[in-house]
């Protein structure tokens, strides 16, 4: 049996989204900027796609740019909002869980010049609400906070975030912008977008292709280009556009919303029943992501195991999962998050993260039980931290 339990790195493209992409790389493959017909075939693509991840995220097309995935989007955000921002402030306040697009541009923003606060986070994963507030002064210019943790799902309060940057803001006569990296919840929770200015989600997170994703910025937030050259995505991000990833990412967009809730919860009940049987088959375990968390993600620690070693143990029988972050995996060193959180180093060594998609089912989860609950007493019988 196959089991693919990594959706949180990457997910399988819809039938339908590599149909679309399939299409336009062998017969609409036009240049969107082109004026004969080809370019304008490939352009009614493009805003095809848009109006889809708009309409995904209930926003107006004008404010969807397309990038080549999260982190660009991310960097594109910080970069920009604060080149906006700087005659008012040089002050941004992130947290200690951010994905590395975000930890890394803000430790570049701090060499420009400009102040980060690191607000910390509980057990949880949740941070200090009073710690932001009272960081919120007339230097902040920017707050970015990603909605859903992709290591272990823990889900900020969003609204909250917007309800205290505006009054604090308004108090004291400053606007304090908003971004938030959505690639976790994008497609997995409903995303709230009053108050949010600028927000980020990739294609490959929802069944769509790698290298596309896109930025929303709310109408009437001007940022300076990223990327300078042929004056692309209105100016914002040049570049000749990837078609084929962009309408496959449309794609993708229109199907996730089509069947949203019957997604949220065939997702929440393979979460459940994965979360029930490990604790009740496994002993000596630490949950590192609540019920309260994403319905996509479980992260657990297992006592007197590694969790390299068990990957590769599960892998030998065909399922996959992960240690942490696909894209800080191959970096040296404990995972940020979990260190943030207050786990111990034994803790943070044998932790797992199972991350679903609607795909996933109760045999699958059987068959990870039993192969997981004996790899784990094999290697605690051996003593795999000697």
């Amino acid at each position: 049996m196959f089991v693919y339990l990594d959706n949180s790195a990457t997910t399988k493209p819809y039938r339908e989204v590599i149909e679309t992409m399939v299409n336009y790389m062998e017969h609409d493959f036009g240049n969107p900027s082109s004026l004969h017909r080809m370019g304008i075939t490939a352009e009614k693509g493009m805003k095809e796609a848009r109006k889809s991840v708009a309409s995904s995220l209930g926003v107006r097309e004008e404010e969807i740019y397309f990038t080549s995935g999260g982190t660009e989007a991310d960097n594109t955000a910080l970069f920009g909002a604060v080149q906006a921002r700087k005659r008012r402030g040089n002050k941004i306040i992130t947290s200690r869980i951010e994905h590395p697009a975000i930890l890394e541009s803000c430790r570049k923003l701090e060499e420009m010049g400009f102040q980060v606060v690191y607000l910390p986070v509980d057990r949880r994963g949740m941070i200090d609400m009073d710690a932001l507030e009272n960081e919120l002064d007339n230097q902040t210019i920017l707050i970015t906070v990603m909605q859903v943790n992709n290591e272990v799902g823990s889900i900020q309060p969003i609204s909250e975030i917007v309800e205290r940057k505006e009054r604090i803001g308004k108090k004291l006569g400053t606007e304090i912008l908003l971004h938030t990296d959505a690639v976790q919840s994008y497609g997995k929770l409903p995303v709230r977008m009053d108050g949010i200015d600028l927000l980020s989600v990739s294609g490959h997170k929802i069944h769509g292709p790698k290298g596309v994703g896109a930025l929303y910025v709310r109408k009437g937030l001007n940022l300076p280009p990223y990327l300078i050259g042929g004056g692309q995505e209105r100016g914002l991000r040049s570049g000749t556009e990837n078609v084929p990833a962009v309408a496959g990412f449309g794609t993708a967009a229109d199907l996730s919303r089509k069947n949203f809730g019957e997604r949220i919860e065939a997702m929440k009940r393979i979460k459940t029943y994965l979360d029930e049987g490990i604790r009740t088959e496994i002993p000596d375990i630490v949950f590192n992501s609540g019920p309260e968390g994403s319905p996509a993600i479980t992260n657990v620690s297992f006592s007197g195991v590694r969790g390299e070693v068990l990957l590769h143990t599960l892998e030998q029988s065909e399922i996959y999962v992960s240690t942490g972050s696909a894209c800080s995996s191959r970096k040296k060193g404990q995972s940020h998050v979990l260190k943030a959180m207050g786990l111990s180093d034994r803790e943070i060594e044998g932790a797992i993260r199972f991350s679903f998609s609607e795909f996933n089912t109760v045999e699958e989860m059987d068959f990870v039980l039993d192969r997981l609950k004996d790899a784990v007493l094999k290697f605690r019988k051996l003593g795999s931290f000697r």
